[in-house]
């Protein structure tokens, strides 16, 4: 048999390998955190200015912000291909009580809108970047071909918010929890005042706490160490490569992988293959949001994005089993790059031949809770 794991990661700085790869580039990572720093120095003088100028008499707050989604789960991964951009959230808040002082909760969520666009305008322009303002839950800005910063909008408890800029610089990211509930009628009463409030240019205000999957996700990591983010952004490798677009979402791949994945010991492509080829059935079973068994993550993709994707796991499974039991290491990476494209490393040579007794030895007994990486570590 063959271990290709050391095309999927190494710790070796002279070696290449696909999780590498995944990366963006220092350049891009600093260009996203300067334009993102950007967007809340406007947001922050720039929202209380248009809301003044458009009547509100009262002290307006300046908001506060949380990164989220996967630029916080550290899964972020570079664009696969175009269309693609790297996707980083950045949700912006205001206390409720301000947002509640307009008369409806319609008003006040086009108003949050309209005034954050307002406010964005002189700086988009100035850095020539684009504003997209038809998504239902946020404000786009795509700052460069490779990606783009997505502002949900939020009313959140005075209390919450009087800590969250606290929270923010003790704690660092939050992840955001994809809408839930929509309020049944246009009244104050009828949305719940203890609750993070996700702004919607359609249905108004949404319930949506974006610290629970975070929350959820970061204790996945801790229980079953760093080789379960790798493999859930070995997955969404293979997603973006496969679809240029759309696919199945993040979120959905990481609920549906959590109670798959075993630890295997410097084997990644063990690890990826175990939970790939259970992926077919638990996406036909269904997947909920892992903190609110209540939302089907698979209704959400319909029943012909989940029979598309099974088709496609079901494939990649049988490319993947076949390379790890591939008598030829440049086959085995041919298909490989077949499946994730030219980021997996075509070197042959750096591939292991290992006996079944050592492919069975790299199942642990029991997950272990966190990895201690050593210099020669490959896997």
């Amino acid at each position: 048999m063959l271990n290709l794991s050391p095309l999927f990661f190494t710790t070796l700085d002279d070696e290449s390998c696909m999780h590498n790869e995944l990366d963006l580039t220092p350049e891009q990572r600093a260009w996203i955190a300067s334009a993102r720093t950007d967007v809340r120095n406007c947001l922050r003088t720039g929202i209380p200015r248009v809301l003044r100028a458009s009547g509100y008499t009262e002290d307006v707050p300046q908001p506060r912000y949380f990164t989220q989604g996967s630029w916080a789960y550290k899964t972020l991964n570079s664009p696969a291909q175009r269309p693609q951009q790297a996707d980083v959230d950045d949700g912006c808040y205001l206390p409720m009580s301000f947002v509640s002082q307009t008369r409806r909760p319609s008003a006040a969520a086009t108003v949050f809108f309209a005034a954050a666009e307002e406010a964005l305008k002189p700086l988009v322009e100035e850095k020539r970047w684009k504003l997209v303002t038809d998504k239902p839950t946020c404000i786009r800005i795509v700052i460069a071909t490779y990606a783009h910063i997505d502002i949900p909008l939020y009313a959140i408890p005075d209390e919450e918010f009087v800590l969250l800029k606290a929270s923010m610089e003790q704690r660092g990211f939050d992840s955001i929890s994809e809408a839930v509930q929509m309020a049944e009628r246009d009244t104050w009463t009828a949305l719940p005042a203890d609750k993070v409030l996700l702004a919607h240019r359609e249905c108004n205000w949404m319930s949506s706490d974006p610290r629970p999957v975070k929350e959820w996700f970061l204790g996945e990591v801790e229980a079953k160490g760093e080789q379960f983010r790798r493999v859930v952004r070995y997955l969404k490798a293979f997603r973006d490569w496969r679809w240029s677009s759309g696919g199945p979402a993040s979120i959905l791949l990481m609920a549906a992988a959590a109670p798959l994945f075993e630890k295997r010991d410097r084997r990644d492509d063990l690890a990826l293959l175990d939970v790939v080829a259970a992926l077919p059935a638990r996406l036909r079973a269904g997947v909920n949001n892992p903190v609110d068994e209540s939302e089907s993550l698979t209704e959400r993709l319909g029943h012909e994005g989940v029979e598309e994707a099974v088709k496609a796991f079901e494939e990649f499974e049988k490319m993947l089993r076949g390379a790890t039991g591939a008598g030829s290491p440049s086959q085995a990476c041919i298909w490989m790059r077949g499946e994730f494209g030219p980021r997996f490393p075509n070197e042959p040579d750096r591939v292991k031949e290992v006996s079944v007794a050592a492919t069975i030895a790299a199942a642990p007994a029991a997950a272990g809770p966190s990895e201690l990486i050593g210099r020669t570590k490959a896997g």
